[in-house]
Order: C-alpha cells, then structure tokens, then sequence
C-alpha cells in the first residue's frame, strides 16, 4: 500500500483544511432523525420512511427546524406516531438532544409524519428525495 500513494500525483485539495465536508446541514439533521427511527421502530417501518428536513432557520437564541417524514401507507404512519403520539414523541427528544450536541446550540424540533402513497415505488418521488 505504501507504493500506491509513492505513485499518486499531488494536487490542490478540494476542500480546505477547517472544512469538514461538503454536505449541508439539512443532511446531517434528516441522517440524526433517520437513526432515531432506526433505532426505535422495527421490521419496515424504517425502511419505508424518507425524512425531509422542511426548514431550517437559524434564529439568535434557537434552531427552528421542521421535519417532516414521509411513509408508504397509513398504518405505517399510525405505527410512527404510537399511541397518543409517544413514538414519535421519544423520537423527537433524542434526534434535538443529538441536533443539540452537533450544533451546539438550542434547538426547537418539530416532527411531522406524511403518507406519500407507494414513494419508493414512483421514479419521479425517488428523484424528488435524491435517490437519482
């Protein structure tokens, strides 16, 4: 393996030294809710769900960010809500309390759960959610 990198050419990096990577917050925040649903719920319902950070505005003393997290059906949203909205409750709290800690700042985190009907199955929905 050494030889290998005696053989790369040298070049400009791409990225400067104090820049972490190239995605955008929004990205960061939909992958910390998308782990929370994994972590939480079982068998498809993590796999049928697509999170779409909303809005994001950073405000002085605050983050006000809106999710929102699309499902195939309507039990699937049912089953990502809970009972009285508990699930999605314990989801909400850790995904901030991670939000929190990345950003360091305050967060105000609000979650909403949709049905776009068979999302995974329509290449226009795909390509909306960045998947092409």
């Amino acid at each position: 393996m050494p030889r290998l990198i005696e053989l790369l050419p040298e070049g400009e990096p791409f990225f400067p030294k104090d820049e972490l990577t190239d995605k955008p917050m929004r990205f960061f925040i939909s992958e910390i809710v998308r782990e929370k649903i994994l972590q939480n719920y079982s068998k498809e319902i993590p796999y049928s769900c697509e999170v779409v950070v909303e809005s994001y505005k950073d405000k002085e003393n605050i983050v006000d960010i809106r999710v929102l997290i699309y499902v195939n059906r309507d039990s699937q949203k049912a089953i990502l809500i809970g009972h009285k909205g508990s699930k999605m409750k314990k989801v909400g709290i850790e995904s901030r309390k991670d939000i929190e800690a990345f950003i360091d700042k305050k967060v105000f985190l609000d979650l909403y759960v949709k049905v776009d009907k068979d999302w995974r199955d329509k290449d226009q929905k795909l390509k909306k959610y960045g998947y092409e």
